[in-house]
């Protein structure tokens, strides 16, 4: 699904991304670990088109995507989240959702003028598709609630639930468990292999949560000062000495074996 190539990224003298090469199969939910600072967030913001590479080569399918914008790359199906949620605040959950699908007919003032009964059902329309993903999602019960109003979690699973309004071939999900319960945590989690499974959807994740990333991932990429350090299973990554120097740090190697 994606291949990067010998990707930089420098801002002045920092690389941040140093020459990165790897695939994300497709159909697959691949893990990106590393410690902060380790270029991972920078990596996402290259590929989504976010940031212009400083060289190297990304491509989606075969297709040269290198520098392409977000709203490019949503059209082909790349989409991601972020650390923090993004939502419309004022706006309910359900309108959060119907807000995602590109070239809406209402967006236009003729149609709002003189088509209004084709928005009105077009409008009815996604409200169905909206819920429909929020039951998927579990989070039904919250249609009609202000987003500004729910927990951190679950603007995390309304994140996911965007790119479900659409047809996402890969979704770029950055730290989809920072600053969320337990309990949600595995809802999420539930949710992306459903999507996974059931929806032939392909994620890349980034994620510090270990138990996280070994109950969804595989392979798992870990990186380290901008570059990618060792590929493998969860247990293979978690064994790599050099892994546990420079991601968990030698005084947690303990911690490492109790885990593998």
């Amino acid at each position: 699904m994606i291949a990067v190539e010998n990707l930089h990224k420098h801002f002045g003298g920092f690389h941040a991304v140093d020459g990165v090469s790897l695939k994300v199969e497709t159909g697959s939910i691949t893990g990106l670990i590393g410690p902060n600072g380790a270029g991972k967030t920078t990596l996402f913001n290259v590929i989504a088109g976010r940031l212009k590479p400083t060289f190297g080569r990304v491509t989606m399918a075969g297709e040269d995507i290198t520098g392409l914008s977000p709203h490019e790359l949503f059209h082909k199906g790349l989409l991601r989240t972020f650390q923090i949620a993004h939502e419309f605040g004022s706006m309910s959950v359900r309108e959060n959702l119907m807000m995602v699908p590109a070239a809406q007919s209402g967006e236009t003032l003729w149609n709002a003028w003189f088509g209004r009964r084709a928005v009105a059902a077009e409008e009815r329309a996604l409200a169905r598709k909206a819920d429909e993903v929020l039951e998927f999602l579990t989070i039904s019960h919250l249609a009609d609630e202000r987003a500004s109003n729910i927990s951190g979690g679950q603007k995390k699973l309304l994140e996911l639930g965007r790119t479900m309004m659409v047809d996402a071939k890969i979704v770029f999900l950055d730290e989809v468990g920072a600053g969320v319960n337990r309990t949600l945590l595995n809802t999420i989690a539930d949710a992306i292999l459903r999507l996974n499974r059931e929806r032939g959807y392909t994620f890349c994740v980034i994620e510090h949560d270990m138990d996280f990333i070994a109950r969804l991932c595989n392979p798992v990429i870990v990186m380290a000062e901008g570059h990618v350090l060792a590929q493998g299973t969860v247990d293979q990554v978690k064994n790599d000495e050099r892994v546990i120097e420079a991601y968990l740090g030698t005084g947690l190697k303990n911690k490492v074996a109790a885990h593998a």
